[in-house]
């Protein structure tokens, strides 16, 4: 095997794929890239066993072959190299060595055959495709809000609910629940699956929003998505998500609206003062004013802010964990947030003000807690 390449290029190549190298793995294969290449195609990889990331980028090939390379050391390598070209060429049945302008070095190779085949869908897969910009914001947008349940893994992940008119991703740790909606992305029949959050962290962090189309193909195990050079294959979480439209309320008569970014400061204010274990705040809402409240009997600290606002409804008490309340306002991008309360005992729902373009697309959903 033998190639010349750009040492920036190939250090992308690497560092882009290395998201799925096993931080601890018993099969010490797992600790090297896999590379194949096939005539000017070098192809990339990097697997977990549940997660794979593959990359192909364009080389100078001499001479076509694969060999399995230890991924910390060709990182650490090309990371100190400045841009420049690189021949990488294998030595014996068990080395290679990398050469370039006034240097070279010498390292191990694995046998290619030795790394594990990559569980891909089967032929009952179904295909979508996501745009950049859509598949991005909604991983943003409620990543953040999934659980770490060991009882319940459906909900460790991001729900893809995609239906003929709409897709809508949910996360929930069922004391807060968002939604994405989006109308983007369209299917000819009902289908879903649960991607979960270790692979939707990658793939928020490596797909560029500025970029064209994700193709999603997935069956009820596997699910891969292609985007450029890139494809990434990921295991499914095994499970059914709970129906989560039914937990949405409606007909909220109390309707409080006030600037986002002024809320969200006032409640950052006042939790410094709130029980550190519970992180309870409370809310006193009258028409035209919101009064906000922390109080931690064991350390005598108190605090409270009142805001102007826009509300209409009944006076109303009601409680909440601040940093609950604080993730969901500070992944908001709205200038103005509407919040929606039935009474003091059920969720309240949060959205974007009817006004901005973000209202139709995303919703939080939050549990009250008890006040005295």
């Amino acid at each position: 095997m033998e190639f010349n390449v750009s040492s920036a290029e190939l250090l992308k190549a690497l560092v882009d794929v290395s998201k799925a190298i096993p931080a601890k793995t018993s099969l010490t294969i797992l600790e090297n890239f896999l590379f194949v290449l096939e005539g000017t195609d070098l192809t990339v990889t990097a697997s977990d066993q549940e997660l794979t990331l593959r990359t192909k980028l364009a080389v100078e090939g001499k001479e076509d072959g694969s060999m399995a390379v230890p991924a910390r050391q060709m990182i650490d390598l090309f990371k100190t190299l400045p841009d420049q070209p690189v021949s990488i060429r294998t030595t014996s049945d068990s080395s290679f060595e990398c050469l370039w302008a006034n240097g070279n070095s010498a390292l191990p190779f694995f046998p290619a055959e030795d790394f594990p085949a990559i569980k891909m869908p089967g032929d009952d897969a179904l295909c979508v495709s996501i745009p950049a910009a859509s598949l991005v914001d909604g991983i943003s947008s409620t990543i953040y809000a999934t659980a770490e349940d060991e009882m319940r893994p459906a909900m460790n992940g991001i729900f893809f609910d995609i239906a003929p008119e709409s897709t809508t991703l949910v996360a929930s740790d069922s004391h807060k629940l968002i939604c994405f909606t989006t109308g983007d992305v369209k299917a000819a029949e009902p289908a879903s699956f649960i991607l979960h959050k270790k692979p939707a962290g990658v793939l928020k962090a490596i797909v560029d929003k500025d970029g064209d189309e994700v193709s999603v193909s997935f069956d009820n195990a596997n699910a891969v998505f292609t985007f450029g050079p890139t494809v990434m294959v990921s295991r499914l979480v095994v499970g059914k998500y709970p129906r989560y439209r039914d937990v949405i309320p409606q007909n909220n008569s109390n309707i409080l609206r006030t600037d986002r970014a002024l809320l969200l400061g006032t409640v950052r204010r006042v939790a410094v003062c709130a029980n550190k274990a519970s992180n309870h705040i409370k809310f006193d809402l009258k028409p035209g004013q919101l009064e906000i409240t922390a109080q931690d009997l064991g350390f005598a600290t108190e605090a409270y802010e009142k805001i102007d606002c826009d509300y209409s409804g009944a006076d109303l008490t009601i409680g909440f964990k601040s940093s609950f309340l604080i993730d969901i306002l500070s992944n908001m991008n709205c200038e103005t947030v509407v919040m929606k309360f039935a009474d003091a005992r059920r969720a309240a729902l949060i959205v974007p003000s009817e006004e901005e373009a973000e209202s139709e697309k995303i919703c939080g959903i939050l549990m009250p807690i008890m006040v005295s």
